[in-house]
């Protein structure tokens, strides 16, 4: 077979690609091969390292597969996460993880007020809910009092509602 070209030489590499890519039983067909239980390599694999090893190889089509694990992936809601960042926008912002939900907040001082605070916010859930928000919250002498943080918690929640609110009117 002569090959002419660069697109030849394209179909060629991409042809060779799809087949060295194949999981065990096409590949055998391929070959002229056995069933894939009866290659030395899979009974190895089930005796040895682990039953179902040989299978976990990955081909060229799972690159087109969505294989996003869920128990790695957070979603944060955005609403809470972007209310919280106006509330505390006296704040100045030390941290940013927007993909576990934490932001990290250094001493500030809020209108009208003498105390300073510093605040970690975490959203831990996509549902704007109460339950979704936690607020640490903590002043130069210790710990904030707990009205205080469940103040600054209900501000951050009123504030995703009305995000959500103007969200739907566009």
């Amino acid at each position: 077979m002569r090959v002419r070209g660069w697109s030849g030489y394209v179909a060629v590499a991409l042809l060779s690609a799809l087949v060295s890519g194949c999981s065990g039983r096409f590949s055998d067909m391929l070959k002229g091969g056995g069933d894939a239980a009866d290659r030395p390599e899979a009974t190895a694999s089930a005796q040895g390292r682990g039953e179902g090893e040989y299978r976990k190889r990955g081909t060229v089509w799972d690159l087109f597969g969505n294989r996003d694990d869920p128990n790695t992936t957070v979603a944060v809601n955005r609403y809470i996460w972007n209310a919280a960042l106006d509330v505390l926008d006296f704040m100045p912002i030390e941290s940013v993880d927007p993909f576990s939900g934490i932001i990290v907040y250094g001493y500030g001082t809020p209108p009208g007020s003498r105390q300073a605070y510093r605040a970690t916010v975490f959203v831990q859930d996509p549902a704007l809910d109460a339950r979704s928000l936690r607020v640490a919250l903590a002043t130069r002498s210790g710990p904030a009092p707990a009205e205080t943080v469940r103040a600054i918690e209900d501000a951050i929640l009123t504030r995703a509602r009305q995000l959500r609110i103007a969200a739907e009117r566009l």
